[in-house]
């Protein structure tokens, strides 16, 4: 991708971050988000279709990233070898980094197009960590620890990340394990 095209969706990107941490999903418009970012509106169509398209966009990027199989973080290390407890404690650090984008995604009704994505890459982690299953179908237990990760997340947010994310790792494996 060329460096001009690749700093205009950059700006664009930050420009959403900044906006969706001070006002809801519903409140912000294509022409706030290219005021934000200094671009004109046709430049921000350019690159997207729609608001929406920047938010899943948004959040493929962060989990392309997160559950990526290996790499080297700023706060952290991760590779393929991590055990299951390891894996949350990677996704809890990005979401710490990106806490105020997260806030005002999951405070609003863009939510649900973030939660469905990150619910997708849970399960299909949680395929890969070859769980003992209890008297229960896998497929239960998968949308069960998906579901009370989420939660625990929306938890842990709600608290301003007052706790490390190896701390709420410790707390979510305690329970379900």
């Amino acid at each position: 991708m060329d460096r001009r095209v690749q700093k205009t969706r950059q700006a664009i990107f930050e420009a959403f971050d900044r906006l969706i941490a001070k006002r809801s999903y519903s409140k912000i418009s294509v022409q706030n988000i290219a005021d934000e970012a200094n671009v004109g509106r046709s430049t921000f169509y350019e690159h997207f279709e729609t608001k929406d398209e920047l938010l899943r966009q948004k959040c493929a990027d962060l989990f392309t990233h997160i559950f990526a199989p290996h790499g080297t973080e700023k706060t952290h290390g991760f590779s393929d070898d991590c055990t299951f407890g390891e894996k949350i404690v990677h996704i809890l650090y990005h979401l710490l980094d990106d806490k105020l984008f997260l806030k005002g995604i999951l405070s609003g009704e863009s939510g649900e197009i973030f939660l469905q994505d990150f619910r997708q890459h849970l399960i299909l982690m949680q395929k890969n960590a070859a769980f003992a299953v209890r008297d229960v179908p896998q497929e239960f237990w998968n949308n069960h620890l998906a579901g009370s990760f989420i939660e625990t997340v929306r938890w842990w947010l709600a608290r301003d990340c007052r706790e490390s994310p190896e701390e709420i790792g410790r707390y979510f494996l305690s329970v379900i394990l």
